[in-house]
């Protein structure tokens, strides 16, 4: 096996752990819902109607205020994760992630429940606004994304600094479908799969899954897991705080998405 083939194996099998995790219950945060309780106690009722119209940036939001909500909802998955208390009991037992080692799928759920939180807080569209069972495309490519961005890869934060760019010069209130599923930021979507799957599932897999205790053990020891999503998390935040997007007074507009090739 070439490594390409090996790599794109690797993403694979990651995609198909985020793919399961999207379908726990408790992992998809519903945007309004999230916005509004997590604004009730900092902003206005127009504010706070306009953060979840628009954005918290067209509301005007200040930046402090995006930083204590996202704080608090860091604060808030830390300590659930810790214990892996939020995702547990899932409907149909293991039959409902497949292959994917249940607790690995439960730690990956609270990753995208966070990395969702931030990115709703930080003026980013809705993921899952059809709240279809299947994940689509688009979003399962963003998600690849931003928990590239949590381990640290490098490229992946350049993908999301890319989509947020045409986000914001599209004046879209969704992801770019086009670009995150076959055009200029696939590529990167690929190799950050690729990253993350190497690092994170290969030995699962090639254990035979059941018997790679000692690594699903490490992951999920409470100390461990506290000393890794706290960190991983934070530096989400301070990437998508970043973003030009996330500016208070930037407007998003009722227009479609146009797939800009040429943004680079």
């Amino acid at each position: 096996m070439t490594e390409t083939q090996e790599i794109d194996n690797a993403g694979s099998n990651f995609t198909q752990v985020l793919d399961a995790a999207a379908k726990l219950p408790g992992v998809r945060i519903n945007r309004a819902i999230y916005l509004r309780t997590a604004l009730k106690r900092h902003c206005t009722e127009e504010q706070i109607k306009t953060a979840i119209a628009d954005s918290p940036a067209a509301a005007g939001i200040p930046l402090k205020v995006i930083a204590e909500v996202a704080n608090t909802s860091i604060a808030y998955e830390t300590s659930k994760v810790t214990g892996l208390s939020t995702l547990a009991g899932i409907p149909g037992g293991l039959a409902i992630i497949g292959t994917v080692p249940a607790d690995l799928a439960q730690y990956m759920g609270h990753m995208l429940r966070i990395a969702q939180k931030l990115a709703y807080i930080h003026s980013w569209p809705d993921f899952f606004a059809d709240a279809d069972d299947e994940i689509d495309e688009a979003t399962e490519s963003m998600l690849i994304l931003f928990v590239g961005v949590m381990f640290g890869v490098q490229i992946a934060q350049g993908g999301v600094a890319k989509v947020a760019n045409m986000i914001a010069a599209n004046v879209a209130k969704k992801l770019p479908q086009q670009a995150l599923t076959q055009g200029i930021i696939y590529p990167i979507v690929k190799k950050v799969a690729g990253y993350l799957g190497v690092n994170m599932t290969k030995k699962l897999f090639a254990s035979g899954i059941a018997k790679a205790i000692p690594v699903v053990g490490a992951v999920l020891s409470g100390g461990l897991t506290l000393g890794t999503f706290l960190p991983m998390s934070k530096r989400l935040q301070k990437h998508l705080a970043s973003l030009e997007l996330t500016k208070p007074g930037h407007r998003t507009e009722d227009a479609e998405i146009i797939d800009a090739e040429v943004i680079h």
